[in-house]
């Protein structure tokens, strides 16, 4: 048996033990839906990060190999963060028609559909249409316009079975989370595994799977959903709106044919980066503007409406524990006063941007990162797709920890805020490019660092994850008029789709010439590697973290009392 194959099964037996002992140990403090809803994204992680782990190997070893190394990695990772920033952008469409329209439920059946769909049809161009571009982008297409509606809706979902102060709430995206992970730490042991040893259409085929098993999961446990995650009007949803269709059928046919819109954005990415910064202007100028009317109408009483109402109490019938319920002290009082909702909203903006910094630093892991631990790593032997299960490792067993931890401390008055966890999120991934750029100078042989370094740095990059990201999709529900919180929630993936952008920008700079058609010397990839990471990774990175310290105290006042 050989290294690799021995991983993917050890990672298998290892979650199958795993998953039981984290259900049995939280099945009395949590609601039964986030149960089901965690093995509904876990599903359509392994599906989106398996295909991600080969994406850029597929890309430079086959779909450009005609190309010289240097081109073939600027073009991939062109193309790769364009991927990245449309998937991430399209949640801000599919929030807010889930708002509107669709309701969370039938939003994310339609889009695991989608991404069903483009995964077996990326598979088929690695099988039957071998280097068929047109084929290749309109997969990718399909797989983010159904990211779109999948995405922001399951995680706002979540959050209707939590008041707005609960406690339990961070550890319940925190063990959310970890069902993401479990996903992505599958994913690219198995499809990683596959693809690279039987053919890259192997892998994106049973990425497909993944998705379909993850909608089974979700549809056959509707009973746990209660009336909840429903169009915002049951009767207007069904009513026939044009041609004797009803809207979720003619907004799954605008689905479709959004999808040669993508792939052209994807094949000619230079113009979406001017596209992202009006669409960005407009989202974002949108939320402000809400927030400064709220501000306006003064201390005046916020009425919740519709699903504020809803979210704004945990069912009992759920399962909820209610002797968990936040008891919050004079000091931090919860106050509902339309000045303290728009207060709040802003609050959403300003780490807005330090969640951008995060992400743009952090995503290199798909794309430069997978390059660097080909080409500058001892690997002893594993593929380089299988290192991107070393994240999501770490967060499968480190979830629980942290959603103990925020317990424990916030028994004690002394949890951190959101907006201090996010300092410490970013300055725990600043250290972990330190760690890279101290092997690469000090223990690199031949331009080959140790394995070890690796390790650590991923180690380092999840923990300041597991204090910045779910925490961020926590707050965003706890500090939203659910009037609007899919679209917001769709606003904060959108930091993720800028951060791909200036992602891919990073990354081309460790792009390297090539050296009289052969390939790049690896002493010369390590020291374009080592000098990028130190001064985005390291400087830029902790330089943001010391003015979010800063700018703490003044959240933590804008935030009325929800902690």
């Amino acid at each position: 048996m050989d290294f690799a194959l021995g991983l993917m099964i050890f990672g298998w037996i290892f979650v199958l033990l795993w998953i039981p002992f984290v259900v049995f140990s939280q099945r009395k403090v949590h609601p039964k839906a986030l149960f089901t809803l965690f093995f509904a994204e876990l599903w359509e992680r392994f599906s989106f990060y398996g295909m991600r782990a080969l994406l850029i190997l597929y890309m430079t070893k086959v779909l450009f190999e005609s190309m010289g190394q240097a081109d073939a990695d600027e073009r991939a990772y062109g193309i790769y963060g364009a991927y990245g920033a449309l998937v991430y952008g399209a949640p801000v469409i599919g929030g807010l028609v889930a708002d509107r329209l669709l309701g969370f439920r039938y939003a994310i059946i339609l889009g695991g559909a989608l991404m069903a769909l483009g995964h077996f049809t990326l598979g088929l161009e690695g099988l039957i249409f071998h280097g068929s571009l047109p084929i290749f982008f309109a997969s990718l297409a399909l797989i983010i316009v159904g990211n779109g509606f999948f995405k922001p809706n399951i995680s706002s979902f979540l959050g209707t079975f939590y008041s707005a102060n609960d406690p339990r709430k961070d550890g319940a995206f925190t063990i959310f989370y970890m069902g993401v992970n479990i996903g992505a730490f599958l994913s690219p042991l198995t499809c990683g595994y596959l693809g690279e040893n039987y053919g890259w259409h192997y892998g994106f085929g049973l990425a497909g799977v993944g998705m379909v098993i993850g909608l089974i999961v979700f549809w056959i446990n509707m009973k746990d959903y209660k009336d909840k995650g429903l169009p915002p009007n049951a009767e207007d949803y069904r009513k026939p709106v044009f041609l004797g269709l009803s809207r979720g059928p003619l907004v799954a046919l605008g689905s479709l044919a959004s999808v040669p819109i993508f792939a052209l954005l994807l094949n000619v990415n230079e113009v979406l980066i001017p596209l992202l910064f009006v669409i960005g202007v407009v989202v974002l100028g949108y939320i402000v503007y809400y927030a400064v009317q709220l501000i306006k109408k003064g201390d005046t009483a916020f009425e919740p409406e519709g699903a504020q109402a809803e979210a704004a109490t945990v069912d009992a019938t759920m399962g909820a524990d209610t002797e968990l319920e936040p008891t919050p002290d004079a000091e931090d009082e919860v106050v509902e006063t339309n000045k303290a909702m728009g207060q709040r909203l802003l609050v959403v903006i300003v780490l807005f941007f330090f969640h951008m910094i995060f992400w743009a630093l952090f995503e290199q892991a798909g794309g430069s990162l997978t390059l660097f631990a080909d080409r500058n790593v001892s690997r002893m032997g594993i593929p380089a797709s299988q290192f991107a299960a070393l994240n999501p490792l770490y967060i499968i067993l480190l979830a629980p920890v942290f959603s103990w931890i925020w317990v424990k401390l916030n028994r004690a008055g002394r949890e951190p805020s959101t907006p201090m966890k996010f300092v410490l999120g970013l300055t725990q991934l600043g250290l972990g490019f330190g760690v890279i750029v101290l092997g690469a100078q000090f223990f690199a042989i031949e331009g080959m660092v140790p394995l070890i370094f690796l390790l650590l740095m991923y180690l380092l990059h999840t923990m300041g994850e597991l204090c910045l990201s779910p925490v961020g999709l926590s707050m965003v529900t706890k500090l939203s008029p659910a009037k609007i919180v899919g679209f917001v929630m769709g606003a904060w993936f959108l930091s993720i789709s800028f951060a791909h952008e200036l992602a891919a920008f990073i990354g081309k700079l460790t792009a390297a010439p090539e050296m009289e058609g052969e390939k790049v010397d690896p002493m010369v990839t390590l020291e374009l590697y080592s000098n990028t990471y130190m001064t985005w990774g390291v400087y830029v990175v902790l330089g943001a973290a010391l003015l979010l310290l800063l700018l703490v105290p003044m959240l933590r006042r804008w935030m009325n009392g929800i902690h």
